[in-house]
């Protein structure tokens, strides 16, 4: 008994590997006419990603990849991609050299009911740049490479605040101050 079990299995994946299963969906019943359609298929992106999901509009509305090719001096040759999660969007770039994971402009951009004037940053001093609050200085020297690294912005609005952390591999911290002026 137990080796008929096997040989029907075995049988039964053969079957469905030669291809058998196409005439098991040649005999399915049809859709009712004017019933359910086929499943629809899944979506394309419509953005170049470098994860799985696109920036949602409400973030780059914030800030759009075009400000940062603007003002940090990339292109479309150099961008890699856009990876979107709830509130946020990371825009990856090649630099020669560099780990993609190391080439970003990440915006964060969650709605609040209170928006804080200046961030609670306990590692960060922030200094003004027109509205834009620009990191200045590390407040412990543990703190001072991750300063080197990247530069934090911050805008507070009614709402909402941005916040923007600027790979300087990307965008030097001269560049990033000048992105500021683009974070609606």
């Amino acid at each position: 008994m137990a080796h008929r079990k096997i040989l029907l299995g075995s049988t039964l994946v053969l079957a469905a590997a030669m291809g058998f299963t196409a005439a098991y969906a040649q005999n399915k019943p049809a859709a009712p006419a004017g019933g359910a359609a086929a499943p629809a298929a899944e979506a394309k992106p419509t953005c170049k990603l470098h994860g799985k999901a696109c920036c949602d509009p409400t973030v780059t509305a914030h800030l759009a990849k075009d400000a940062v090719f603007k003002a940090c001096g990339e292109s479309d040759a150099t961008f890699l991609g856009e990876a979107g999660a709830k509130d946020d969007c990371k825009y990856f770039f090649k630099v020669q050299g560099e780990k993609e994971d190391d080439t970003y402009v990440d915006v964060y951009a969650p709605a609040q009911k209170e928006v804080p004037p200046q961030p609670t940053d306990p590692f960060f001093s922030y200094k003004k740049a027109g509205k834009v609050l620009v990191t200045d200085k590390a407040k412990s020297p543990k703190a001072a490479p991750m300063l080197a690294s990247a530069t934090g912005l911050y805008y507070p609005a009614k709402g909402y605040f941005v916040s923007v952390r600027a790979s300087t591999k990307v965008c030097t911290k001269p560049e990033a101050t000048k992105l500021a002026a683009s974070i609606k």
